[in-house]
């Protein structure tokens, strides 16, 4: 296998760590929410994992959704998950080629830090909606955050706002949003996976950090926009036909309702 199509890294690994963030209740519900104005009624998933993205969506009232999946041991797994349910598709996805498709929206959560190629998977999910249609990528932040983790674990970049932006752009998408999210994670990922070589994994100091941490950074990241962050949410619109831009949007994308401050 060649370019976009090889699964970079440790497999084993990335399931594991798939597995304990779930456990991080509040933190995967803040990043479902990251994706829910965007999605429309017929998103495609890359790299869905073990499913649990699609669960919350579709437990939120989505009607369709597409999933695809590199990994066989995950796609078997993700698909014995779905069985029996008519909303959930899956799809095979070439991120090295210009398919064609009519997805609302393309959205892929720390998947495209492992794409040797980025642009190209950029690009190749630009042709894969339709115009006007979404591009939603959510990825590791700051190259000085780069442990050995991230590299066991198949990352071959971590992105700054301003380099997923000239990704977005060399793939023809026009940028709508991109900021940083979860700035103390930045912090705690610093000190934890770079300085003291420790691995994500389940246990009170992650219950600890989803439960008192984690609501008090999204309420606030919900009225200001950090100057860094853990990680970097990049939203992209495909051109519509016949214009190099895509219509306008309000400030901040589609209309969404306020967080709630943590109790």
């Amino acid at each position: 296998m060649a370019g976009n199509r090889q699964v970079l890294g440790d497999t084993q690994l990335q399931t594991n760590v798939l597995e304990s963030n779930a456990s991080a209740v509040n933190y995967h519900r803040w990043l479902c929410s990251l994706a829910e104005p965007y999605l429309g009624e017929d998103p495609l998933e890359i790299g869905s994992g073990i499913g649990n993205y699609a669960e919350t969506w579709l437990a939120g009232g989505l009607d369709r959704i597409t999933l695809s999946e590199a990994d066989p041991h995950r796609l078997r797994y993700v698909r014995e998950k779905f069985a029996g349910d008519s909303r959930v598709h899956f799809a095979t996805v070439d991120l090295d080629g210009t398919k064609g498709g009519n997805y609302s929206c393309v959205m892929s959560f720390n998947v495209m830090e492992h794409i040797p190629d980025d642009v190209a998977a950029l690009r190749a999910g630009c042709h894969l909606v339709r115009p006007g249609g979404f591009v939603l990528t959510f990825a590791p932040a700051f190259p000085l955050a780069m442990s050995r983790f991230d590299r066991r674990i198949g990352h071959v970049r971590r992105y700054t706002t301003s380099s997923l932006r000239l990704a977005y752009g060399s793939a023809g998408l026009q940028v709508e949003r991109c900021h940083y999210v979860n700035a103390p994670g930045l912090v705690a990922w610093i000190v934890a996976m770079r300085l003291l070589g420790m691995t994500p994994k389940e246990g009170p100091a992650l219950r600890i950090w989803d439960r008192y941490v984690v609501p008090y950074a999204r309420w606030t990241e919900g009225r200001y926009e950090p100057p860094f962050g853990q990680s970097v949410l990049c939203v992209g619109r495909r051109p519509s036909n016949g214009s190099r831009h895509a219509e306008a949007m309000p400030a901040g994308g589609p209309t969404s309702p306020a967080p709630t401050p943590p109790l």
